[in-house]
């Protein structure tokens, strides 16, 4: 009986991880098609932080769409703000609003800017755009949690090159001070900011070490790996905050963006629209 429950569980966790995946090569489809459409966009970021975000919001997160601030909600960040186009299609697919929406990104009068609005759209926690807030704002939410006895959760999702950032280093500091343990920072660390690689520009290794300094407990994974995000993202931290180094590469999914630190932002031409499309093959409809 033990056996073919344990066997019941491996299925059902096989199938999970396979509708991330799946969930991840639609999030790439539609944010390439978002940034293609408004002429404008953070490509490369959004690719590197898709398969994160598709675990958190469909593997992890506890949320109701329809009461978007429920007091027990799972909080999550996203700080690398600039990266809304793998933000609004997890939220879109998670049912904050009709994914039609998706087609008004950056538009005159969209609820889509280019950097998340908690005005304007359900689901976005915090206002963040310029690097640097929203480890902070996580940290302060937190608190919040840990002197109200609260259950919830706080996932905030920074980028690598944003950690040059003081402000980030003080909150985690205070993180660690005050042992956070719901709370996880996950670093999307594809080594490459706006121009050149984070190491050229302001060196940041050794970074998992630059944590423990702070009182965090860290992770380092495979950040495109969905299964290895999904067992760590999901496993409660032990007396700590926990950083999770997510290795991943800026562009992941489209051959001629990878690794360059030319698509940080950037548009795809009509030719180059249609190969990341016959590149990004969705070969099964959601559910």
């Amino acid at each position: 009986m033990l056996q073919n429950s344990a066997a019941a569980r491996q299925a059902d966790r096989e199938q999970l991880i396979h509708s991330l995946r799946r969930h991840a090569t639609w999030m790439r489809r539609r944010s390439i098609q978002m940034v293609f459409e408004a002429g404008q966009g953070h490509p490369g970021g959004d690719l590197s932080a898709i398969d994160i975000l598709a675990t958190l919001y469909f593997g992890i997160l506890r949320y109701d769409p329809k009461e978007p601030n429920d007091p027990m909600r799972d909080r999550f960040v996203m700080s690398k703000g600039h990266c809304t186009g793998a933000l609004y299609t997890a939220l879109a697919g998670a049912g904050y609003f009709p994914e039609e929406e998706l087609t008004t990104y950056l538009k005159p009068d969209s609820l889509l800017n280019g950097h998340p609005n908690r005005t304007y759209l359900p689901g976005v926690e915090t206002n963040t755009g310029p690097l640097g807030h929203g480890l902070p704002v996580s940290v302060g939410i937190a608190i919040a949690g840990q002197i109200d006895a609260a259950d919830y959760r706080t996932f905030v999702l920074t980028g690598d090159g944003e950690l040059q950032e003081g402000s980030m280093w003080e909150a985690a500091m205070l993180a660690g001070h005050r042992k956070l343990d719901k709370l996880t920072a996950i670093v999307d660390r594809n080594r490459l900011q706006q121009g050149a690689s984070t190491e050229e520009t302001n060196a940041l290794e050794p970074l998992a070490d630059k944590w423990r300094a702070f009182g965090w407990e860290v992770i380092e994974l495979d950040g495109h790996d969905h299964a290895a995000l999904f067992d760590t993202l999901g496993a409660p931290a032990a007396g700590k905050p926990r950083c999770v180094i997510a290795h991943t590469v800026k562009g992941q999914g489209v051959s001629y963006m990878r690794d360059q630190a030319g698509w940080h932002h950037g548009v795809p031409s009509p030719d180059q629209y249609s190969q990341a499309l016959a590149e990004l093959v969705l070969e099964e409809p959601l559910a």
